[in-house]
């Protein structure tokens, strides 16, 4: 399939592709936009089942990044970058610093960090090859690696979303489902177990599950059984493309709200939501939390900055999205789009503490 026919390719400026025969690497990098600065975005290592998928996962997840660096009022482009491989058998320190070299070869047109499969020691490794990555402890903005504050922001954006739909200003006795505990959604899990919320989850990796149950007490749930559970709170922050037209009939949530990319199957999937009465909080504006972290800690920005950043998307961008959305009788999805396409289209800097 070429390229530019593809489903998935929204006018992407390039597309790489790299090959290091001595360490394995199969990568691909994909810039989306950069009408508001050099892309940033992180790095996905997974077993994909075909080229293809990941050709699709690398544009998909690139222009989200576009998408939500816009909408957080970040001065940065949308890029991501994938490595094909199962990341808890191929990954290797040769792999890691061959895909530090392929980030030179770009000369700074994109800059990457941790995502699903790579950790932060992963990004260290990358980083003895390349300047071009962040998300790691040489720059100092409080807890290492971006998860933390992906977390910290799906949580303040479950506080704003059960505001709204429900009217409730704690989240005490609030049941959310939790579909995966990886690195955010077990952070995620315990910030609302700390605040009283009954927490139930699954994953598709059993360990991670059982660290789940046995150090924050969440309740366990089948994988095939977490979306449908009668609860005030659907968190996916797992893969995407979990919501569709075969799974949202079937969902008992009165709110949609985690950390995972494209949580949507294709575009009508939000008016599905909407006429099912679901209130959906989009997914690269309630989990841009990471990128902000991330962003600043490249640029330069203490702490402080990162966390009042993130506060504002709860208190701000998303109310002003939901409003909008309800008095439009639009999808919430629809109107976070418009409001991030009007901002990097326009190339509008936005004045911030980072350089």
């Amino acid at each position: 399939m070429s390229v530019f026919s593809h489903p998935e390719f929204d006018g992407h400026e390039k597309l790489v592709f790299h090959h290091d025969r001595s360490s394995g690497l199969k990568a691909i990098v994909a810039i989306h936009n950069t009408n508001l600065g050099n892309a940033l975005g992180g790095c996905r290592m997974w077993n994909y089942a075909s080229d293809d998928e990941a050709i699709a996962d690398v544009l998909r997840l690139s222009k989200g990044m576009t998408y939500k660096a816009a909408i957080t009022g970040l001065n940065i482009g949308g890029g991501k970058s994938v490595i094909i491989g199962n990341p808890r058998r191929d990954k290797t320190p040769e792999l890691l610093r061959a895909m530090g070299r392929f980030m030179n070869s770009l000369n700074g047109e994109y800059i990457t960090a941790e995502d699903v499969g790579i950790y932060e020691e992963d990004v260290k490794v990358i980083a003895s090859e390349t300047e071009y990555v962040t998300g790691f402890d040489s720059n100092s903005v409080g807890i290492n690696g971006p998860s933390p504050y992906t977390a910290y922001g799906v949580f303040r954006g479950i506080e704003a979303a059960v505001r709204f739909r429900l009217g409730r200003n704690n989240l005490k006795g609030i049941r959310v489902a939790i579909q995966g505990v990886g690195k955010v959604g077990f952070e995620l899990a315990q910030l609302l177990i700390n605040v009283g919320a009954e927490v139930s989850a699954a994953d598709i990796f059993t360990d991670s599950l059982e660290r789940a149950v046995r150090e924050l007490g969440v309740i366990p749930v089948p994988a095939d059984q977490i979306l449908y559970q009668q609860v005030d709170v659907l968190a996916p922050c797992a893969m995407g493309a979990t919501l569709n037209k075969e799974t949202i009939p079937q969902l008992k949530a009165r709110i949609v709200a985690g950390s995972a990319n494209n949580q949507l199957g294709d575009r009508s999937d939000g008016e599905r939501l909407t006429e099912a009465g679901i209130l959906y909080v989009p997914d690269y504006v309630i989990n841009a939390g990471g990128l902000i972290k991330v962003y600043y800690q490249y640029f330069g920005a203490d702490r402080q900055e990162v966390i009042r950043h993130i506060d504002q998307i709860a208190e701000e961008t998303l109310p002003r999205i939901f409003s909008v959305a309800r008095e439009l009788r639009k999808p919430t999805s629809v109107i976070a789009d418009e409001l991030a396409r009007e901002r990097f289209m326009s190339g509008e800097l936005a004045q911030t503490d980072a350089a």
